[in-house]
């Protein structure tokens, strides 16, 4: 008796196991990339901070409902462009919600620098061109 609950312990971690890496291999396949390039309005280089770049649902009310996928990058201060990748969730991309890329220029105490965002259309590259905020 003992050897078949040691048996029956063993099939269902095995299981369990299976169903894991199945479900992982059915996750990533559904996932899409998004690429996209961010440039500085002023045509110079982008200020050196943090871009934090959000994918963003528009026909979510709230911020959480929003949110789709989001990526951080750490911007030198020397680059005239920034390239990205989102990975987004291929129902996400292929239903009739509008989305677009937000893209925050941030410097490491948190005050904002510059704001840009652009539309997603398919598979295309989205270009983000940052702004000036004035304070």
């Amino acid at each position: 008796m003992p050897r078949q609950q040691t048996r029956r312990k063993v099939l269902t971690t095995l299981g369990a196991t299976a169903f894991a890496a199945a479900t992982e291999a059915a996750i990533a396949g559904s996932m899409v990339e998004i690429q996209g390039e961010v440039t500085y309005a002023t045509g110079g280089a982008i200020p050196a901070g943090y871009l934090k770049i959000r994918l963003e649902d528009l026909s979510g009310s709230t911020k959480a409902q929003r949110r789709i996928a989001e990526v951080h990058v750490k911007s030198s201060g020397a680059a005239g462009s920034e390239p990205f990748i989102l990975q987004a969730p291929r129902a996400r991309l292929a239903g009739s919600a509008p989305l677009e890329v937000v893209v925050r220029l941030e410097r490491e105490d948190g005050w904002l620098i510059a704001r840009g965002s652009g539309r997603v259309r398919g598979t295309e590259t989205v270009s983000v061109t940052l702004n000036t905020v004035m304070y």
